[in-house]
């Protein structure tokens, strides 16, 4: 405990100590509870008189800033006096505890990143509650009532049993060695070829995003990204300092032909894309499509960062294949992830690229954190070595699927003519793009008052366009609550509706539909 104490002053020193001690109980870095230092320790500590600071514990007591306990100490109280709670009116400066400096201005100490990262997350922001009582739409994250909990516990225990003293050291950053060749044997599955040396073990697909934006991005740079896109990597590449090209989704995938203008044009660094499981819509890129997109960027020698929802879940006949499965030319750097299928919290993910590239990224990871946790690691590949994961997912894929169903059904049941939405093939969410009088955003908390809670469309969006859009992400709603969320929302829209057409009307600005 910091205490100054300024024997220069004619205010006494046991007045001093207690001024300072009110300020840390009001201020609550002391908390309710807490116990304040033995006073035979505190008088050690200042070098003044043990009865000093009695009389300073004596007098907090008095004041009802602390409660003492024979034989147990003095305590900070559970609720101080008047005026010394937060949001109470504070009391006169106490004699002795000195005038405050300036506060510091962070705010004009802040890079243009995090201003970029500040001002996104303000603007996604969304004023909706999400209490028991709203059905909520708006959390695109899986169930966490699905969770094979017990099971990873077991086998995080035998991981510690047995290899604990290795795994709680250092560890190389490319990442735990059985670890890359189970991933390398697992993608496989989905088409793609690669050697465990190919992968790089990273903390999720989020410190993938920043990783490659570190290595391959400098301020200034073009970035052509799909329109709708994933938030997050809006605002990775932009905390870059990238200039973004938005380039529009139709149902098979990217328009191509939209790309080839800006490669000729542009010059972008990079291409971002989800082929499959898209979010914000959940649909699939077309395979003629993804063959004209490789074909494309290898004429153009520019890499495309591949997003890649985990291949297990998937609504349709048969999982999308990634893109990379088809890249002859090392154009691709794909991102994968567990959190979409195990838990999101154990934040493991991975990147596949050409061995250029790999070196650049490992460098980049060391420098970032020098390693993810080898033991979430192993836990993992034990895990999945046991075919617990794949029981997980078969599982997990068939209650996901049954509530998309139940969300589609709901739709087409409830939601007015003018409406329109995306059928997911894979993901946890759909696309649904209201009457174009309405607005997402200011449909929000119209809907959050009738018990209903969505993400509006516009973060999906480059320049925030997408305002007639809206997310519904169906993975973490209970499948008897789905009907009645729609039920709800679809009132909302039209009453929303309704005082729309007593208004003039208003200029729209024209966006894709997908």
């Amino acid at each position: 405990m910091n205490l100054r104490l300024d024997r220069d002053k004619p205010i006494p020193l046991a007045r001093q100590i207690q001024a300072q001690l009110e300020r840390l109980i009001r201020e609550r870095l002391l908390v309710p509870g807490a116990k304040l230092p033995a006073t035979r320790e505190l008088a050690q500590t200042l070098g003044v008189n043990r009865a000093t600071v009695a009389l300073a514990y004596e007098e907090l007591c008095a004041a009802g800033f602390a409660r003492a306990h024979v034989g147990q100490g003095t305590f900070v109280a559970d609720a101080g006096p008047v005026g010394a709670r937060p949001g109470g009116a504070a009391p006169a400066a106490a004699p002795g505890a000195g005038e405050r400096p300036p506060a510091m201005n962070w705010s004009a100490l802040f890079s243009r990143s995090a201003q970029i990262i500040g001002a996104e997350e303000a603007r996604a922001a969304a004023p909706a509650r999400t209490d028991g009582q709203v059905i909520s739409f708006a959390g695109g994250m899986p169930d966490s009532g699905l969770f094979p909990t017990e099971a990873f516990r077991r086998v995080l225990n035998q991981v510690i049993r047995e290899e604990g003293e290795s795994l709680l050291q250092y560890y190389p950053a490319g990442g735990y060695p059985p670890l890359r060749a189970y991933l390398s044997t697992y993608l496989l599955r989905f088409g793609l070829e690669a050697r465990p040396e190919d992968i790089l073990i990273v903390n999720g697909s989020q410190q993938g995003f920043d990783l490659i934006a570190r290595t391959l991005l400098d301020p200034g740079d073009v970035v052509a990204i799909e329109e709708p896109t994933y938030p997050r990597a809006l605002q990775v590449f932009r905390s870059f300092g990238a200039q973004l090209v938005p380039v529009p989704w139709d149902a098979g995938g990217p328009r191509v032909e939209v790309l080839e203008r800006l490669l000729e044009r542009q010059a972008p660094k990079l291409f971002y894309c989800q082929p499959s499981a898209h979010n914000p819509t959940g649909l699939a890129m077309a395979p003629e499509r993804a063959r004209r997109l490789l074909a494309a960027a290898a004429r153009h020698q520019v890499p495309i960062v591949e997003d890649g929802f985990d291949g297990s879940l998937y609504y349709g006949a048969r999982p999308a294949t990634p893109l990379k499965a088809a890249d002859r030319g090392e154009l691709v750097i794909y991102i994968g992830t567990f959190s979409k299928v195990l838990f999101p919290g154990l934040r493991l993910g991975w990147l596949v690229g050409p061995q250029p590239v790999l070196e650049r990224l490992q460098a980049a990871k060391q420098l970032a954190d020098l390693h993810t946790s080898a033991l979430i690691q192993a836990a993992v590949h034990r895990f999945c070595e046991r075919k617990l994961l794949d029981r997980h997912v078969a599982r997990a894929r068939r209650e996901y699927a049954r509530r998309r169903d139940l969300l589609l059904a709901a739709l087409r049941r409830r939601m007015p003519a003018e409406a329109t939405w995306t059928e997911p093939t894979g993901g946890f969410s759909l696309l649904v793009t209201l009457p174009p009088e309405l607005d997402a955003e200011e449909l929000l908390p119209q809907a959050a008052q009738r018990g209903v809670a969505f993400t509006p469309g516009a973060p999906f969006f480059v320049d925030g366009d997408g305002g007639h859009a809206l997310r519904l992400s169906f993975s973490s709603v209970a499948a008897g609550r789905i009907d009645e969320g729609v039920r709800r929302l679809a009132e909302a829209i039209k009453a929303a509706r309704s005082r729309e057409r007593g208004r003039a009307p208003r200029v729209r600005l024209a966006v894709p539909v997908v």
